[in-house]
């Protein structure tokens, strides 16, 4: 009867810290839309900064491509946010049009990375991408076995 006590207790407690996840995450998504695409980009050029020790020359150079990219991505979210609004849910050939044009967006950015940053620069650059994706992996495949779980008990009912 104790095991079982404790067992829901950490249940709830895990249940709660997923709830208290998505949150913090939706939260951090609607600041991100609040700022402007310059204020993006400059947040984005300092954290580099810090990470790579960027020289003057190539702040400037990192902070004209973030802010290039941090218009087009606040283009493509209002985009999505007025879609969503209408309850418009892209096409399969929309959804591959789109990842097209993102993975060609990255590469040409990769590419223009290259040119600012030095040898060293650009391989703690590419880490911390490979960082980065990992991470949203795991939060994905996270997010993937935790509504497996809530199938299995709404079909269990």
């Amino acid at each position: 009867m104790k095991k079982l006590a404790i067992l829901a207790l950490a249940l709830i407690t895990f249940q709660a810290n997923a709830q208290d996840r998505k949150e913090v995450k939706k939260e951090r998504k609607e600041k991100m839309m609040q700022l402007e695409p310059q204020e993006m980009a400059e947040l984005q050029t300092k954290k580099m900064t810090l990470h790579l020790d960027l020289t003057e020359a190539q702040q400037k150079k990192v902070m004209a491509l973030n802010l290039e990219q941090a218009k087009q991505r606040k283009a493509v979210m209002e985009k999505r946010k007025e879609a969503k609004e209408k309850g418009k849910k892209p096409t399969k050939e929309e959804r591959l049009a789109f990842e097209n044009k993102k993975l060609d967006a990255q590469i040409e950015n990769k590419k223009q990375m290259k040119s600012i940053l030095n040898e060293e620069q650009y391989k703690k650059w590419e880490t911390m991408l490979e960082k980065r994706a990992r991470m949203k992996s795991r939060m994905k495949r996270g997010k993937r076995m935790e509504e497996k779980k809530m199938h299995k008990e709404l079909s269990k009912d």
